[in-house]
């Protein structure tokens, strides 16, 4: 009779064919555990609490890890602030002398819902709290605390409370895959990480210039319907576009001549249907570019030329 075939754990505690013996649940939770356990003592000593000082005090804390080998664990120090991207939650921060181990990065680009995810840190000032989940999805939008929509969110359910921000979010193999930044207070485990591959290429800006540059166009506005009638005439992909509230003195869309009540349709040949289709556009490369944006006024469509400029 022909060996039937079955699974057994090799050596690096992982499921392989075989012709030997059925695994048991308690060997496959065994190797969950184990891998939580190896992941939590390799990385922990990477991850350190951060607390922010104003003048009348403390103003908040959280977390940080170390991806270039110069911070430390173990002491109190005072860390110096290299750069921060509020439109991203990304901040890297600076501490001496150099005895911290760093982490090793992962790939984000290769995440697969239902995969393993290890997430660290020091939620409500209890350090080195480990908790464990699946990523529970790829690809959410998250808004951050400048209100610009951060893309490719990982949306996890291993637990994060405040003081979690700015912990690693890791794979089985302990390689960073995101930044823990988010929770939604009244949901039930839905948490969100920066995706690694953006707060990689963030933190090296900041580290490079000590800021990271986007093009500004110079409107304040917000996304409402266009009707029917307007859409048809004037052949719109869509049913919405940006209402232009206020247009700052001197900007780029002043000198544009864009003015109170436009409707923005296209910029750079975009089309654009909210803010936050504004938002994907006013990129780096843009900064300086000449190009432009397409507006309804009194439902005539206008193309008007606009050099934008670098956001202060």
């Amino acid at each position: 009779m022909a060996p039937r075939t079955t699974f057994v754990l090799d050596a690096e505690s992982r499921l392989t064919q075989a012709t030997q013996r059925t695994v048991t649940d308690a060997e496959l939770l065994d190797v969950y555990s184990q891998t939580v356990a190896g992941v939590a003592e390799r990385i922990s000593p990477s991850v350190v609490q951060i607390r922010s000082y104003q003048k009348e005090g403390p103003a908040g804390s959280g977390s940080e890890f170390a991806f270039t080998p110069d911070t430390l664990d173990g002491r109190i120090l005072t860390a110096s602030l290299i750069g921060s991207d509020p439109d991203t939650d990304v901040a890297v921060l600076k501490i001496d002398p150099n005895e911290v181990p760093a982490v090793k990065l992962g790939d984000s680009n290769k995440l697969r819902v239902g995969q393993m995810a290890i997430a660290i840190g020091n939620p409500y000032g209890f350090q080195f709290t480990v908790t464990a989940g699946v990523v529970s999805a790829l690809g959410r939008s998250m808004r951050s605390e400048s209100g610009r929509l951060i893309d490719e969110v990982i949306q996890t359910d291993a637990a994060l409370n405040p003081g979690n921000s700015g912990g690693p979010l890791l794979d089985s193999k302990g390689e960073v895959i995101g930044i823990n930044t988010a929770i939604i207070p009244t949901a039930q485990g839905i948490c969100f990480a920066v995706p690694i591959h953006t707060a990689q290429r963030v933190a090296l800006t900041l580290l490079r210039e000590g800021e990271v540059r986007r093009a500004f166009l110079g409107v304040g506005g917000q996304t409402v319907p266009l009707p029917r009638l307007v859409v048809r005439a004037h052949e719109i992909a869509g049913d919405s576009a940006v209402l232009v509230l206020q247009v700052e003195p001197s900007s780029p869309a002043a000198r544009a001549g864009l003015e109170q009540g436009d409707l923005i349709v296209e910029l750079d040949g975009k089309r654009v249907e909210t803010v936050d289709d504004l938002h994907r556009i006013l990129v780096e490369t843009m900064i300086g570019f000449k190009t432009s944006v397409a507006i309804l006024r009194r439902n005539h469509k206008i193309e008007l030329p606009v050099t934008l400029a670098r956001r202060s």
